[in-house]
């Protein structure tokens, strides 16, 4: 057990180590991104699957709510939440249009669409991103690997410098948390 623990533990803090000036550019391009989004009145919506989808109800819950301050909530909404929507849409148009049809039904020019996947590949979010930009919304991704086919799709992309799923979402996790704090202060220190 005390291998594999100091294995993880080793993985995780070499991830971290890889997080260099480029990557770390893309989050202050992110953080840029959130920020002119909000402060022209824009809307977040946020999108992955598995536990890409519990960080986007996460990073809703920051920005809604607050992370390190106390300011106005953000208008910001996980588009994994609603079960009815997300079994009907599945039911009724396949589990690929899942995200594309409530971004169809949402998203509006000047909103975000942020997509959270570890690989990029999975059709339900190349779907939505395409539905996205179709709209005239901006596209923010957080992505592992190579970026699969979303990441032609992305506005701004955080492509986490790791291989297997946990490690990608670990350097997400980190990641969002920076851009919930780059945005809350410079939001705070605005008044908006």
């Amino acid at each position: 057990m005390d291998k594999i623990i100091r294995e993880f533990i080793q993985e995780h803090l070499e991830g971290i180590q890889r997080l260099d000036a480029a990557r770390q550019a893309e989050i202050a391009a992110a953080a840029r991104l959130l920020i002119d989004c909000f402060r022209s009145g824009g809307r977040v919506y946020i999108g992955g699957n598995g536990g890409s989808a519990a960080d986007a109800q996460h990073i809703a819950a920051e920005l809604v709510g607050r992370f390190l301050r106390e300011r106005p909530g953000l208008p910001c909404v996980a588009l994994t939440t609603d079960t009815s929507a997300l079994t009907a849409i599945s039911n009724d148009y396949g589990f690929d249009r899942v995200f594309a049809r409530q971004v169809e039904a949402l998203v509006r020019p000047g909103d975000v669409f942020w997509v959270l996947s570890t690989s990029g590949k999975s059709p339900n979010v190349v779907e939505a991103a395409r539905a996205a930009r179709a709209r005239g919304a901006k596209v923010l991704g957080f992505l592992g690997g190579t970026g699969g086919d979303t990441l032609a799709l992305c506005d701004v992309c955080f492509l986490a410098p790791a291989k297997p799923s946990y490690a990608v979402q670990h350097l997400h996790q980190l990641a969002y948390h920076i851009l919930c704090d780059l945005v809350e202060r410079d939001l705070t220190l605005a008044g908006t």
